[in-house]
């Protein structure tokens, strides 16, 4: 087996799942684990994939993404490997996911092991009394995060009500609207958009009514083994942000 990844999180968990040697080719955004990173080959991006690149490595599997990939460069893909289109938009789809991805790569044993480890640290993760939110993940303009989107689902996970659950995907959000909505919290994730010091206070200035929170974007949008981490971050950010 000859695997070509072009989903950072997915990345991370074939690694989680011992595919070393079955792993040939990454994107340039596959930085999990650091080791991959600098010594498989890179494809290019998760929008940009070197379809040449990626045939000179003869795959036989190639794991793409609906939502961080191109269809037309996935279609091209298939011309010459088989292709497992993952579509992930909540907590179950994630599981389900890795389901999948063991049961394609001969790893069925280790994925229901790890799905059932991460069901278990959710279990014993507090049930929190839910409190209202937005999710920023970019800026000029702003942009939050809809109810149909994985994030949107690890925020009810570290009970957070999504104060944009009504919209879908990643829809515009202006800092009137945020003032007028008034969430109890305002996450700025660590990724796509590097949000610094400044934007927290500038934003922190601009909605007095709310708590500007920097917040680790790959807890909340990488599915797959680094959900591990999840339920522990997200009882030490209840911590840190409430009395």
């Amino acid at each position: 087996m000859r695997i070509v990844s072009l989903v950072p999180s997915i990345t991370e968990l074939l690694h989680y799942l011992g595919l070393q040697d079955e792993t040939v080719g990454i994107t340039k955004f596959c930085v999990h684990p650091q080791l991959w990173h600098r010594t498989k080959t890179r494809v290019g991006g998760t929008k940009n994939v070197h379809a040449d690149t990626v045939k000179a490595l003869h795959p036989t599997l190639i794991i793409a993404s609906k939502e961080e990939n191109v269809k037309e460069q996935v279609e091209l893909l298939s011309t010459f490997s088989e292709i497992l289109l993952t579509d992930v938009s909540s907590f179950e789809d994630a599981l389900q996911m890795i389901d999948t991805v063991g049961a394609f790569t001969g790893k069925t044993s280790s994925a229901q092991a790890l799905i059932a480890l991460i069901k278990h640290r959710f279990d014993q993760q507090d049930q929190y009394e839910l409190s209202t939110a937005a999710y920023l993940i970019w800026k000029d303009p702003w942009m939050t995060v809809g109810g149909d989107t994985f994030i949107h689902s690890m925020m009810q996970k570290a009970g957070l009500r999504n104060i944009a659950a009504n919209q879908t995907r990643y829809p515009e959000i202006t800092i009137q609207q945020l003032q007028e909505m008034r969430p109890q919290y305002v996450l700025l994730s660590s990724e796509p958009y590097p949000f610094k010091d400044q934007d927290v206070t500038t934003l922190q200035e601009q909605l007095a009514s709310s708590k500007v929170i920097p917040v680790d974007g790959e807890i909340f949008s990488w599915y797959g083994s680094r959900m591990l981490q999840a339920a522990g971050y997200f009882r030490t950010l209840r911590s840190t942000i409430e009395p």
